[in-house]
């Protein structure tokens, strides 16, 4: 009995102390990374626009939310509501971004298409953070509104979300990153303790993007690929272009980079469109109709969410040096159309056998490139 009181004051926080910034899941849990598919509005069930599937580290595959997206208990909710949770550090850098703010009329669109297609944020103190990104218009709230929502506009259309917990450090990368990608900021703080830490998040909540003279390595980039490795040791290859990259994200560069054939998934409701494109050595073929966990079909223009799963299925993975060998998962803010080649944004791409599988499994139907479907490349005639 002795030892389990000391161990148990041994484990309660210090009087002052807070719970550093993470991912949570549904239970409340830190997790080292999380994707979420929030599943579209089905027909005469509008509740059913706010439900969604979760796949953590550990986890075998998708599971069924347990909330809904606008609950403050569920893993987007615990995770996104940190920023407005007074009990939490105060002394905290945060950036949100989208280029559909959250205060903008429905009526009035998107921010303009000078900066990045991108949606995402980050939140981060003196230890830790987390980069959440997605593809949810008008979303998250600011913080200055001292709750978290989520929007109305998110329910129609499938939406993607990918969370991974990073230390203090990895966030000066993240933040050149973001720099190249030009994003959209709408709500940021980033405090004088934390500044010289993450130089560059500091200059996009300064407004400072023409004045990146001051990170040289990164001013003359169109692009730039980096490897992040999460709090739990978890590499994640990040891809980042500029508007002056003026080339599709995946054609040119992803699947080149990945030497493997993808498989994309985007909102395909806008003008320029790319079809599939076969001309290459790698494959990337639009998906058309979707079935995550095995719940219900998806066509192509119910669905806003971004991301790209290789056709390869895994084999060795990052320790043996080979990234051609297939089980890639990417999840990020950017369409494949004419537009969006000329605007800054980008993907973050996993190894893994289990959210692979998951992903691979959900595509049901690709255009090919001679007006036919599938997602088989062995069929296609490049």
């Amino acid at each position: 009995m002795f030892l389990f009181i000391v161990l148990l004051i041994l484990h309660q926080p210090a009087e002052g102390d807070s719970s550093p910034i993470t991912c949570y899941n549904d239970k409340g849990e830190a997790v080292d990374w999380y994707y979420l598919y929030k599943l579209p509005r089905q027909h005469g069930d509008p509740a059913s626009g706010l439900r969604y599937l979760l796949m953590e580290n550990g986890s075998e595959g998708w599971t069924e939310g347990k909330f809904n997206a606008n609950s403050t208990e569920g893993a987007p909710g615990r995770t996104v509501g940190q920023l407005y949770d007074g009990q939490k550090n105060q002394e905290v850098a945060y950036i949100l971004y989208n280029d559909q703010h959250p205060h903008l009329a429905p009526d009035l669109g998107n921010s303009g298409s000078s900066k990045g297609h991108t949606k995402g944020m980050v939140l981060l103190d003196k230890t830790q953070g987390f980069w959440l990104v997605h593809s949810t218009p008008k979303f998250p709230p600011q913080r200055e509104t001292g709750q978290y929502s989520y929007p109305i506009t998110g329910m129609k259309k499938g939406q993607s979300f990918l969370c991974v917990t990073y230390p203090l450090e990895r966030f000066r990368t993240i933040g050149e990153q973001l720099l190249i990608n030009q994003p959209d900021v709408y709500d940021c703080d980033v405090p004088p303790s934390l500044a010289s830490a993450v130089p560059a998040l500091h200059a996009l909540c300064k407004h400072s993007m023409p004045a990146i003279h001051v990170f040289p390595h990164v001013k003359s980039m169109t692009n730039r690929s980096v490897i992040l490795t999460s709090i739990g040791g978890t590499n994640f290859l990040n891809f980042a272009k500029g508007s002056s990259f003026n080339n599709d994200l995946y054609t040119s560069w992803v699947a080149p980079a990945l030497q493997s054939h993808l498989l994309v998934r985007f909102w395909v409701c806008s003008t320029g469109v790319l079809p599939s494109n076969c001309s290459g050595p790698w494959k990337v073929l639009d998906i058309e109709v979707v079935n995550p966990g095995q719940t219900f079909n998806i066509n192509a223009s119910q669905d806003h969410s971004k991301w790209a799963v290789s056709t390869q299925a895994p084999g060795s993975g990052w320790g043996s040096g080979s990234r051609g060998s297939g089980g890639w998962v990417c999840v990020g803010d950017i369409n494949r159309n004419v537009a969006e080649e000329k605007r800054g944004g980008g993907t973050v791409c996993q190894q893994n056998p289990v959210v692979w599988k998951a992903y691979r499994s959900s595509a049901l139907q690709c255009q090919d490139c001679s007006g036919g479907t599938t997602c088989d490349v062995a069929n296609i005639n490049g």
